[in-house]
């Protein structure tokens, strides 16, 4: 889990004004079936003077706006795929389909239509379709993000083998992989993430559903991050051990951002223009003994101070890390090993990725141990300079690794965002 991680948490919504037509719903149409939200139904409890019997009297209903978190929305078409850097989202799911015997290319084609349509409704806060579930009927977007993304199998399955990637090539294997094939890989994957539950698990469902018989699938994972609001004040995010998680990630308004991070508009191949990489891991923590060291313990394999996320060499959380610096014993004051230190972009060539995770917990195992941890996204324009590097400097020697186990993986090719009239992955479908 490198220290160059999470995207700096969203503002805390606030109450909003009224929704308007920009906001919720499609645009120049007004208001949508979504936009206001109603109370009826409200109740007064009123004691009653005798005895103190109960009684109950009906409120009028009133209308209410929806929240500033509910209707936040993302916009699917662009030059990049929603979901890359956009803020972390409160609730997440990530899943992968397998084309089923028979579906080639033109199926491939008709269920990317359908999903781009049906994400694209969804992300304005509309309903899925004709036959939409109606799970969501009364929240707006809450930022809904979906992503489409080729895994390696993908090409060979539509007889497009020669419009694969080189920077789609396996990853290779690593020390701590403990992977189970079957929630690993896959033809396509799908990113799902929104601030409220029910609408991102109203997008799950309506994805599965268009899915229809060309795709069956793989595997399924569930995730979530703090939710807007929940902190005073703007702040990076934790992760499941405690540690605030996400202050070197690479920053849009870095110069070298798009460089790194989506392969360029003259890129290789050519439906990959502006599009990204995304590793996917489940990496789960053993909480059980990383709870039992220390706080000091637990700061000298990070690297960092629990309390706040700043360096052990001294400052706050953005402070540059003096890696030189030593204590009274003449050693290291971040230890050579801490997590924080072997991360960084300057020790793994300016090796940079965006990470975009959701933590994860999928119970408690028969010994008490809680099945939990990281669903790790990583963004960059290559893998094989992104994450790869950083991993294997990982394998040779980092603290933390004795606290995780990767047991799940994918690599997966995010074209660029659809255009108007396009749905996503045109280009290399119709190409």
């Amino acid at each position: 889990m490198p220290d160059q991680s999470l995207p700096e948490a969203r503002t805390p919504a606030a109450p909003a004004a009224p929704a308007t037509p920009d906001t919720v719903g499609d645009q120049g149409r007004g208001v949508s079936r979504r936009a206001l939200l109603g109370t009826a139904g409200a109740t007064g409890l009123v004691l009653g003077a005798a005895g103190g019997a109960l009684g109950y009297t009906a409120a009028p209903a009133q209308a209410t706006p929806l929240t500033s978190v509910g209707s936040a929305r993302a916009m699917f078409h662009g030059k990049h795929q929603p979901g890359i850097t956009e803020g972390l989202q409160a609730r997440g799911h990530l899943v992968a389909f397998d084309l089923t015997p028979g579906a080639g290319r033109k199926e491939a084609a008709a269920l990317l239509r359908r999903w781009s349509a049906t994400a694209e409704r969804l992300m304005a806060g509309e309903p899925a379709g004709h036959d939409d579930t109606g799970v969501a009927r009364d929240a707006g977007p809450s930022s809904l993000t979906v992503t489409f993304g080729f895994g390696h199998s993908f090409f060979g399955r539509t007889g497009l083998e020669k419009q694969r990637p080189g920077a789609l090539d396996p990853l290779p294997d690593f020390s701590s992989d403990r992977l189970d094939r079957r929630r690993s890989d896959g033809d396509l994957w799908v990113q799902i993430g929104a601030d409220d539950a029910l609408v991102a698990f109203h997008a799950l469902r309506a994805i599965q559903k268009a899915a229809g018989s060309a795709a069956r699938v793989r595997w399924q994972m569930n995730g979530f991050n703090r939710a807007p609001g929940a902190t005073a004040h703007p702040m990076t995010a934790r992760n499941l051990m405690g540690q605030v998680d996400g202050t070197r990630n690479p920053k849009p308004s870095d110069t070298d951002f798009d460089r790194r991070i989506f392969v360029p508009a003259s890129g290789e191949p050519a439906w990959m223009a502006n599009g990204s990489y995304a590793v996917v891991r489940r990496i789960r923590m053993l909480l059980d003994d990383w709870e039992k060291l220390s706080q000091t313990a637990q700061e000298a394999v990070i690297g960092r101070r629990k309390a706040d996320g700043a360096p052990l060499s001294g400052g706050g959380e953005t402070t540059p890390m003096d890696l030189e610096k030593t204590d009274a014993k003449g050693e290291y004051v971040v230890p050579a090993n801490a997590h924080a230190r072997i991360t960084r972009p300057d020790r793994n060539g300016g090796a940079a990725m965006l990470r975009r995770p959701f933590s994860y917990h999928d119970g408690i195992d028969a010994d008490g141990a809680p099945d939990a941890g990281l669903l790790f996204v990583c963004w960059q324009a290559d893998p094989l300079r992104g994450f790869v590097p950083v991993q294997r400097k990982l394998d040779r020697g980092d603290a933390l690794s004795t606290y995780i186990r990767h047991e799940a993986s994918g690599l997966f090719a995010v074209p660029g965002g659809a255009a108007d009239g396009e749905y996503v992955g045109q280009r290399l479908l119709e190409g």
